[in-house]
């Protein structure tokens, strides 16, 4: 038996001529936890893939030592049958299909006629749930009908099902509450009892120190080194994932704060589902020049479904005025929501932000791209010009203007819809979680742009789950709470308890 399940030796792998990978070593034991830290863009998920022979064998140098011999797959059904298995950030489920259909996707169980056995697969699933301290969830029921939370265990139950020895987890907390996160964290702990491996890729690094016995860092395609946890502290890791000690991890900086320049009034959101039912309640609040708003609450609290109606994209019955330097505005669309100066940064950008299959330039010029058209047609330098200077104002790393989005990393995404935004010369910037799957160095870089933008006199409305980071950037914060607004804080003292208390709706004392 060798002492690592799992040895990743000198991996490099490159892109038309770059090295994404260059020389990375990975080693893992049976049932222990080792977390893959680095920025957006450092490499880790590259090197996930080359694990689990999305980039098969010969697509990359190096060698991988799979318990005791060499590894050389040619696809995943090959490392799945070895019994490594990765559950991606976006969720690999098909939402109408049942619990158990997903569980046992391309591995279904049959008769001796060739019919699907669904009682001998109900049962595993049922045993699997329960394993996952889910025996409630009725797995006959389609995946659609369970929250976010319940379908990032459903997929653990799907690598389960697959007889996973090493379990890859890329983010998994990403869209996860609190309660929920605790959830996985547990589980996590019992797979290890049970002597399953895993790697786990996360940007949150209180969870991964919580779970993790060992820590790999990347920078740049290079490993940067290997250490024990509890070597480590929290800072120390960061230190050795961007290259420097960031000493302030929210960078604020004195900027004048000006008179109103945007009001929302009465803003109400039905419920698409159920009409009778408001996501949003008669929510008002005013956002003035050079200032950073925060929007806190609790899941549900109508925070994104309150952002959409003010851009004009929220697809359910709603009502709301708005007035933009004390004029009424009227948006019905997007489209107008740009044109008049409002600008959103969605919370889901893979559904709502990017174009995946569209080169990186591209996507940035989407929303402005009339500013380039010269009789019908478009001005390619001009653009590439505009492109350029934003690809470099927001450090986007990317090989190529033309190469397409999907193929940058979560954090690299973010940014190349940031710039989308920005190209619009927004005065009041609508950021929804800017910082969700970003890690460290990514998020500093942004709050430094949140505050030259301020500088410069936009308004910015935040909305984020992470309290540290609302408190941490807002100039003031709204707290709302199952779609009414909760709390209105001057942030200066505030505390995390006094948002909370607000956000719960009970009576919240001055920081």
């Amino acid at each position: 038996m060798a002492d690592y399940l799992l040895e990743m030796r000198g991996i490099v792998k490159a892109f038309s001529g770059v090295k994404a990978l260059n020389g990375i070593d990975l080693r893992v034991r049976p049932g222990e936890c080792v977390g893959l830290c680095g920025e957006n863009g450092a490499g880790k998920s590259t090197l996930m893939k080359v694990l689990s022979a999305v980039y098969p064998y010969g697509d990359w140098e190096g060698s991988i030592h799979w318990d005791g011999q060499e590894l050389r797959a040619r696809g995943v059904r090959e490392t799945e049958t070895a019994g490594i298995v990765i559950i991606h950030q976006e969720l690999m489920l098909v939402p109408h299909l049942s619990v158990t259909e997903n569980v046992f996707l391309g591995n279904e169980i049959t008769t001796r006629l060739g019919t699907l056995d669904y009682a001998a697969m109900h049962r595993r699933a049922a045993e699997l749930m329960a394993e996952l301290k889910m025996p409630h969830v009725n797995v006959a029921r389609p995946v659609a009908q369970y929250g976010g939370g319940h379908q990032q265990l459903i997929e653990i139950a799907k690598a389960l099902n697959k007889r996973a020895r090493l379990l890859i987890l890329d983010e998994p907390t990403s869209s996860l509450t609190k309660a929920e996160t605790a959830i996985l964290l547990d589980i996590i702990r019992d797979l290890k009892r049970k002597g399953v491996a895993c790697v786990m890729i996360s940007h949150k690094l209180d969870e991964i120190e919580a779970v993790c016995d060992t820590i790999t860092v990347i920078r740049d395609g290079r490993h940067i080194g290997t250490r024990p946890m509890g070597e480590l502290t929290v800072d120390q890791i960061i230190t050795m994932m961007v290259g420097r000690e960031i000493t302030e991890l929210f960078p604020r900086e004195a900027h004048e704060i000006g008179e109103v320049v945007f009001e929302a009034r009465h803003v109400t959101c039905h419920d698409i589902d159920n009409p009778m039912r408001k996501r949003v309640d008669d929510v008002s609040f005013s956002l003035r020049h050079g200032e950073i708003l925060g929007v806190a609450g609790l899941v549900g609290a109508g925070r994104t479904e309150m952002a959409m109606a003010i851009f004009g994209s929220y697809p359910g019955r709603h009502g709301l005025e708005l007035r933009l330097d004390g004029q009424p505005l009227r948006v019905r669309s997007p489209q107008e929501a740009v044109e008049a100066g409002i600008c959103l940064v969605p919370e889901d950008r893979k559904r709502h932000g990017i174009v995946p299959l569209m080169g990186v330039g591209y996507n940035i010029t989407l929303s402005v791209l009339q500013h380039y058209a010269r009789l019908g047609l478009i001005d390619e330098a001009a653009e590439l010009k505009a492109i350029e200077e934003m690809i470099a104002r927001l450090h986007i790393k990317t090989a190529s203007p033309l190469l397409a989005i999907r193929g940058l990393s979560g954090g690299n995404q973010q940014k190349a819809v940031l710039a989308k935004m920005l190209l619009a010369r927004p005065r009041v910037l609508i950021l929804d979680e800017p910082t969700r799957g970003v890690d460290v160095g990514a998020k500093y870089e942004i709050y430094k742009l949140m505050m030259a933008l301020v500088k410069e006199g936009v308004a910015i409305l935040m909305i984020s789950s992470e309290l540290p980071e609302l408190l941490g950037v807002s100039d003031r914060v709204l707290v709302s709470g199952e779609g009414r607004l909760r709390g209105d804080f001057i942030n200066d003292g505030l505390s995390q308890e006094t948002v909370m208390a607000a956000a719960i709706g009970q009576i919240a004392e001055a920081a």
